[in-house]
């Protein structure tokens, strides 16, 4: 994979958590976030730095597959929590990187688990400290184990 084409995927992973996070709080309806994160969001410029572009199917895949696959990728997720942890307790951010990394190891055989997981916790990075970022390591690695043996 060239390092324009790892540099427009990173970006569409953080697009997509992003976009994840904006339709839980809001609820707002897919097909207008897809369109508002299209026209406006994908590609800006904030504080005089351009936004790597985001490869746009690829963020469509991962906010569009998250939202179809919900129920299936929270119950994965719940099940790997600590015995009386419910999904809720987890805050908004951390769901949406959950539910966008996992819905990437479940359908997007295409990428590998290792790149996956450098990812999101990448993503991680941006938002936590280093025990909130090791928490998506174990989950997200627990969850690989599973859906891709």
């Amino acid at each position: 994979m060239t390092h324009t084409r790892s540099r427009s995927r990173s970006a569409a992973r953080l697009a997509a958590v992003q976009a994840l996070y904006q339709q839980e709080m809001e609820g707002t309806a897919l097909p207008k976030l897809l369109h508002e994160f299209h026209q406006h969001r994908i590609g800006e410029t904030i504080d005089g730095a351009e936004l790597a572009d985001a490869e746009i199917d690829f963020f469509d895949d991962l906010v569009s597959g998250a939202h179809a696959r919900r129920e299936e990728i929270d119950r994965l997720i719940v099940e790997r929590l600590a015995e009386g942890w419910k999904l809720e307790r987890l805050d908004r951010p951390m769901r949406a990187i959950l539910r966008a990394g996992t819905y990437e190891l479940l359908a997007r055989r295409d990428v590998p688990v290792g790149t996956v997981i450098s990812e999101y916790l990448d993503v991680a990075h941006a938002f936590y400290d280093r025990k909130e970022v090791a928490f998506v390591n174990g989950l997200l690695d627990s969850i690989a184990k599973g859906a891709r043996g």
